[in-house]
């Protein structure tokens, strides 16, 4: 689930005498762990504060799924040195997530300056490390797992903030991908209680949220306690009033049951667009990933899903490069992201990520031959997302608006197909779902009227 780097976007109360920044690296779960550290500091006196300059306590919230994540920390640790040392030890310091739980020590080590390393199961108990650290003038490190005592504590202290909203409901994997670290770094596969996540989403409509994107590593792993999957989940939040809007990420091809496919069809509220990565064409080198799939699973898989929802937008997942990864099958990927015909993907060259399987595997593909290739495929990639786009034009979609535009009475709303869209209404809008006409698609987004 990678994504660009990203800054808390939580709003900062003038009146709050203490300030944390955060820094948020990587997927919409490290986004959401960002915000729900945000939340419990918030009793604390915490506001947040746009620059690290600013707080007296600075979070760098990690990930470690792409290459040279801890080179990414340590860089910016090392321009926060100097900043410490001026505020004489009024400043606090904090490493979170994948990069504190895998490489906490050599953090240690190597940054003094840090006061708190916490890995992404012990993030409830950040009020508790900062009291300790503050206390013994010393490094507190938590990186111990405790994902339900996690779930439920980051639940209480929730607020909810837009009209849209991610919801945790699985974290860890049990896969063990040859070329990923997150069995490593979240742990196994652990879901949280129904009625938890039903209260929560139901908290967070009374607040004004009317779409909610459940999260986990292998989102459709998600198991209740009486055996019944992500379908069954679905329906069941459904059925709260003044929910509009239902989303899923990430998918396992593995984990992609025909009960979760039937809820496309049936469930209206369940937006027509899954992410489902793929990551290889080819199905040597998805053995050599421990994938546990092949491409015609995969492409059976995407023919149900189409005749369940045939208006549904794909997208997926690439890595190329893989060891071992030979021309020939990086043309079986092309082939395979050509037939798919992605609304939107991602995709990454490999790269070695220490203590996994594929960092020692032989064969390992030259850089040049990687850029060569993500290069090729991301063109392809690219043409599939415009001509996707392009077919919206002139149609009528629902869109529901989140929040005002850079134009005076522009609003910018989302598609069913996760698409930005700008169109000019009025404020009263925001938080309502409302048709809209496709005119035109933008770079970054598409333009609409209102029908």
């Amino acid at each position: 689930m990678s994504r660009p780097d990203d800054k808390s976007s939580l709003k900062t109360d003038p009146l709050t005498e203490k300030k944390v920044f955060i820094k948020t690296y990587g997927c919409q779960m490290n986004v959401y762990d960002s915000q729900r550290m945000a939340d419990l500091l918030a009793p604390l006196g915490f506001g947040v504060a746009d620059e690290a300059q600013d707080a007296d306590l600075v979070i760098f919230n990690t990930c470690h799924i792409r290459e040279k994540a801890a080179e990414k920390l340590y860089s910016d640790l090392g321009r926060l040195r100097p900043v410490k040392e001026a505020a004489a030890g009024k400043m606090t310091v904090a490493v979170a997530g994948c990069v504190a739980q895998a490489e906490g020590a050599e953090i240690s080590a190597r940054m003094p300056l840090v006061d708190i390393i916490v890995g992404p199961q012990a993030y409830h108990r950040l009020p508790e490390l900062i009291a300790r650290s503050v206390r013994e003038k010393g490094e507190t490190l938590d990186t111990d797992f405790a994902v339900d005592e996690k779930f439920d504590a980051l639940a209480e202290t929730r607020r909810a903030e837009g009209v849209a909203a991610f919801v945790t409901i699985q974290e860890g994997c049990d896969k063990f991908c040859t070329f990923c670290v997150v069995p490593y770094t979240r742990g196994q596969e652990v879901a949280r209680r129904a009625a938890a996540i039903e209260k929560e989403a139901c908290s967070l409509v009374e607040n004004g949220v009317r779409e909610i994107t459940l999260l986990g590593q292998n989102v459709n792993a998600w198991r209740g306690e009486d055996g019944e999957g992500l379908g069954a989940l679905c329906r069941r939040l459904a059925k709260i009033e003044g929910l509009e809007r239902i989303r899923f990420t990430t998918s396992h091809p593995r984990d992609m049951d025909e009960d979760l496919i039937a809820a496309f069809a049936n469930e209206e509220k369940l937006m027509p667009y899954l992410h489902l990565p793929v990551q290889s064409g080819s199905d040597k080198i998805l053995a050599a990933m421990n994938r546990g799939h092949t491409a015609d699973h995969y492409r059976t898989l995407i023919a149900m899903i189409r005749a369940a929802r045939p208006d549904i937008a794909l997208s997926g997942d690439f890595i190329v490069g893989f060891p071992g990864e030979t021309e020939e099958d990086f043309q079986a990927t092309l082939g395979l992201a050509e037939e798919i015909g992605y609304a939107s993907a991602y995709s990454f060259k490999y790269s070695r990520r220490p203590g996994t399987p594929g960092a020692v595997m032989a064969r390992q593909v030259a850089e040049e031959e990687k850029d060569s290739r993500l290069e090729s495929l991301q063109k392809l990639l690219r043409e599939s997302r415009e001509r996707f786009c392009e077919s919206l034009v002139g149609r009528e979609i629902p869109v529901l608006f989140e929040k005002a535009g850079r134009r005076d009475g522009q609003l910018i709303g989302r598609t069913p197909y996760l698409q930005s869209l700008h169109a000019f209404a009025p404020a009263s809008m925001i938080g309502s779902v409302r048709p809209a006409r496709v005119t035109a698609v933008t770079p970054n987004a598409l333009a609409g009227e209102l029908a």
